[in-house]
């Protein structure tokens, strides 16, 4: 039996291109191809410093990444354009669908579980439709271990106390339910890109293209 429903937050719950809107405002033309760099270069960013053991909070990461994102597109990035982009990544837009899911689900404890530090999450969750819906929001950063470390899953565990097979995991993210699965929650890709599976030996419970399905597999299981 499923006690809690734990979702990733960024390309699972908030739609991370979003912020190419205000990319976009500032500069014209290559918003797009900025905001596909900054997402790129985020997550290269912190599997890199797990690897070699040299951490940074999220917040960080994410300005790193832009900056290098500006830099490869050719533009120049002021502190007041820094600090714009930085506050609308503390306000993206929900997919379409849930808020009518988490709804839903209310009769399950419902948990954001994240590599996005506190002070990005927090305020991201707070400002959404979504809000009064999660029971709980863990993030990485209090231990300090990136997702999809065991470690990092460990703590969410932790957290929620429950068996891991109480626990269905959702991301939109292939590494993340590789990283939930093998530490042995039960696990859902939503699958938004429409991307081929991954070729490992850990393959997720169950694969869906949003997350509207998601009550149907609950109900089953």
């Amino acid at each position: 039996m499923i006690k809690a429903l734990v979702f990733d937050a960024y390309g699972t719950l908030f739609d991370v291109h979003s912020v190419g809107k205000e990319c976009n405002k500032i500069f014209p033309t290559k918003g797009d191809a900025i905001s596909q760099s900054w997402r790129k270069k985020q997550l290269e960013y912190f599997f890199l410093r797990q690897l070699i053991q040299r951490y940074k909070p999220f917040n960080e990461i994410t300005k790193d990444a832009l900056h290098y994102a500006c830099k490869e597109n050719g533009v120049e990035l002021s502190n007041e354009d820094e600090e714009h982009l930085m506050e609308a990544y503390l306000k993206l837009d929900l997919f379409e669908e849930v808020e009518a899911v988490l709804d839903q689900l209310s009769n399950k404890k419902l948990v954001v579980f994240s590599n996005g530090s506190k002070n990005m999450i927090d305020p991201l969750i707070e400002q959404s439709s979504i809000r009064s819906s999660i029971d709980l929001v863990i993030s990485a950063d209090e231990i300090k271990q990136y997702k999809p470390t065991p470690a990092a899953y460990n703590h969410a565990q932790e957290q929620l106390n429950l068996k891991r097979e109480e626990i269905l995991f959702m991301s939109s993210n292939p590494w993340d339910i590789t990283g939930a699965k093998s530490f042995g929650f039960r696990t859902a890709w939503i699958n938004r890109k429409e991307l081929v599976s991954e070729e490992l030996d850990i393959q997720p419970d169950a694969i869906y293209g949003d997350l509207s399905e998601i009550s149907e597999w609950v109900e089953e299981t």
